[in-house]
């Protein structure tokens, strides 16, 4: 999707005019791939712009950062100080934010010690990630023939930038096979994560999703409030590992993420999924979180920061 340009982007503790936000080809991260990233939505809500769990959101920043041995130049309370400084600057009601952490300029090589440690944050309109009919519709999934990260390999805990390697090679299979999405098993058969994104099944009235460290899965943010909200329906949540069988054989099943929000699956390898079209536990976890993010259910009004 093309990035509208927005006013300013945040650049080691000052905001900068977007065109200036630029770093030098020599930059380390460029080069070798050692960096962290944070994908976070602000929501219209009637109190103004909100930016949906984003502590949480900057929490992780910091443990990818520590698990890539970066020492971030920012507490925690500066970051989330930094994203609603960039959103502010950006008079949007609604977008899409993305927190950086790189080596910058001045060193070259496979050793990342002596690299400075830059930090930007920036944000722009996006749409959710799948598109609006994904939402409205459901989704075509593939299972990719390229593996997730085994954990022995990579920190997969990390929401590390050159990890995202392995998600494009299996998102570009997918597109040119004429699918919306891919997902990923572990090396020995296990069902683990979208490209972006978290799976859940729903069999026999009952969420299933893949345990994260046990499958080298991403933690999803997005992932553990679903699952907060579908609690709080009555419904029962368990991790557990799977197979692609048990997608095949799921009643309903759907992704969550912060930029693709929460996606019904209608296939998967041309295979449908229940009756095809979005289910009722789907539909209902689906409205239950965009409740949530625009602060229409007070229960869960502790997961917003309002940027004014």
């Amino acid at each position: 999707m093309p990035i509208t340009p927005t006013a300013k982007i945040w650049m080691d503790g000052e905001l900068v005019d977007w065109a200036d936000a630029t770093v030098h080809v020599l930059t380390h991260t460029l080069h070798y791939g050692t960096g962290v990233f944070e994908g976070i939505r602000c929501y219209a809500t009637s109190r103004g712009p909100a930016v949906f769990r984003l502590r949480e959101h900057m929490e992780r920043f910091e443990r990818s950062a520590r698990l890539l041995d970066m020492s971030l130049p920012f507490g925690l309370d500066e970051l989330v100080g930094a994203v609603v400084e960039t959103v502010a600057a950006s008079g949007l009601e609604e977008c899409y934010i993305r927190p950086l952490a790189y080596l910058g300029y001045g060193e070259m090589g496979l050793n990342p010690i002596p690299c400075p440690v830059r930090v930007a944050v920036a944000c722009w309109p996006w749409a959710t990630y799948l598109g609006a009919e994904g939402i409205e519709k459901g989704i075509r999934l593939k299972v990719s023939s390229w593996a997730r990260h085994d954990p022995r390999s990579l920190p997969t805990a990390a929401k590390g930038c050159g990890m995202y390697i392995n998600s494009s090679l299996a998102k570009v299979e997918a597109v040119r096979a004429g699918y919306d999405e891919a997902l990923m098993c572990t090396t020995d058969g296990y069902l683990a994560e979208c490209t972006g994104e978290n799976l859940f099944l729903v069999r026999r009235g009952r969420l299933v999703t893949p345990p994260s460290s046990a499958v080298g899965a991403l933690a999803g943010i997005t992932a553990d409030a679903v699952t907060e909200l579908a609690r709080q329906q009555g419904l029962e949540v368990e991790e557990q590992l799977l197979r692609r069988s048990d997608l095949y054989l799921a009643d309903e099943a759907f992704l969550t993420g912060t930029a693709a929000e929460v996606v019904p699956i209608t296939s998967v390898d041309d295979r449908r999924i229940g009756s095809g079209r979005p289910g009722e536990i789907t539909t209902s976890v689906q409205q239950g979180y965009y409740a949530a993010v625009r602060g229409e259910d007070d229960r869960f009004k502790d997961w917003l920061e309002y940027v004014r």
